[in-house]
């Protein structure tokens, strides 16, 4: 259902505010571009630091705009349980294709404890719902018995977002929730080596600058053009790596900056990088071609 490139969209501010103009031109360039889908409001939209009126707000917008040219997987997830209800049926309300639900940050729940939440969620919505683990910002992953524990208590939780870094887990899920569940890498540089065990796509930061050529990637790869989607792998792998140079989405809103596509605003506690990473970065963009000329 959710498979393909998929687009973790920042979320444009200036002076602080929304930039509803810059997201809506953001929106545009992804459709024109081809991608399956957006994600608005994940971690890569900053979604801690809105308050529910601008989550919503953001959710809004993308789904008004994309208008059925593409699917929108909302980022309604959150470490409070009836905050992701909340903001999941708001959602809903909205019109969106589906959820994508983080595993619960800072408070650390167990595994019976996430069966719970997600379970909660999940029983509060008709929507789809994508699971999101990753256990590098939430100090714990949903391991792949609860994965399967849940898709078969919840008939609409039909995958995940997995962003372990691991190919082998990616094969443990597949073998225990077979073809029909779907799984999604969530990270650009390890896209390729998860779809050759199973995934399905990406959930993506790279395609906020370069849509076209993560779609194009993935659809190689699906289609068993693995010399074209290693071809493109390889090209981009440079970027890949330079967008974490630094918490994301620091890198990828400084990349976009550099294309005169949003202004360098950002919510604290997150601030801009120092010279010496944005010249790094606007190094691999000159290699690659990505600045304006």
């Amino acid at each position: 259902m959710f498979t393909g490139t998929y687009t973790a969209l920042v979320t444009p501010f200036r002076d602080g505010k929304l930039d509803e103009e810059a997201l809506v031109s953001l929106i545009h360039a992804q459709i024109e571009a081809g991608v399956d889908g957006l994600v608005p409001v994940g971690t890569t939209g900053e979604s801690p630091t809105l308050d529910c009126e601008e989550h919503l707000r953001v959710i809004e917008i993308a789904t008004r705009e994309a208008a059925g040219k593409l699917k929108i997987l909302a980022g309604t997830g959150g470490n409070a349980t009836q905050e992701a209800i909340h903001l999941t049926q708001q959602a809903e309300k909205l019109g969106v294709d589906g959820s994508l639900q983080v595993a619960p940050y800072y408070n650390k729940p167990s595994q019976e404890g996430l069966f719970a939440h997600f379970q909660a969620i999940a029983k509060a919505t008709q929507l789809p719902i994508i699971l999101y683990s990753i256990p590098g910002r939430c100090h714990v992953a949903i391991e792949a018995e609860t994965v399967q524990r849940l898709a078969a208590a919840c008939p609409n939780i039909v995958g995940i977002k997995e962003a372990g870094g691991d190919a082998d887990r990616v094969s443990q899920l597949r073998h225990l929730l077979g073809s029909s569940f779907t799984i999604l890498s969530g990270d650009d540089g390890l896209t390729l080596p998860f779809m050759a065990v199973g995934a399905q796509g990406v959930i993506s930061v790279a395609s906020n600058l370069i849509p076209a050529q993560m779609a194009n990637m993935v659809r190689a790869a699906a289609e068993g053009r693995h010399v074209e989607a290693l071809r493109l792998h390889q090209q981009f792998y440079p970027l890949f790596k330079s967008l974490f140079i630094e918490t994301n989405p620091v890198p990828v809103k400084e990349a976009l900056h550099l294309q005169g596509r949003l202004a360098l605003d950002l919510r604290l506690p997150l601030v801009p990088m120092g010279a010496e990473k944005r010249e790094r970065l606007r190094q691999v963009m000159e290699a690659l071609e990505l600045l304006p000329s």
